[in-house]
């Protein structure tokens, strides 16, 4: 498995994190078509917010860095700076049961 973690700091951060706790189902959804797609969490931070995404290969992260990149330039008013990127092969993954309520 591949992680991509994107970090959103600066200008335009707090809206784009705003706009995926409104819009959750449809951020869900598009990053959930990424061919691969096995995992998604966003969450706030002092200056923006980090989201990450895990997928089973290298190409899936990728492209779900270019899905948020797209979704996020056409859903907030302000375009944000650019996200740092980091991403990596897993060496190791658990994820028990966990509720977003």
């Amino acid at each position: 498995m591949y992680v991509v973690i994107r970090s959103y700091s600066g200008d335009g951060a707090a809206e784009v994190f705003d706009l995926i706790e409104q819009k959750q189902d449809e951020a869900e959804e598009v990053i959930a078509q990424v061919p691969g797609f096995v995992g998604y969490v966003a969450f706030r931070t002092e200056d923006g917010g980090t989201a990450a995404t895990i997928c089973r290969d290298k190409a899936g992260a990728e492209e779900s860095s270019r899905v948020a990149a797209r979704w996020v330039l056409e859903n907030v008013s302000q375009t944000p700076e650019v996200p740092k990127v980091m991403q990596g092969e897993t060496i190791s993954a658990f994820v028990g049961e966990w509720s977003t309520d």
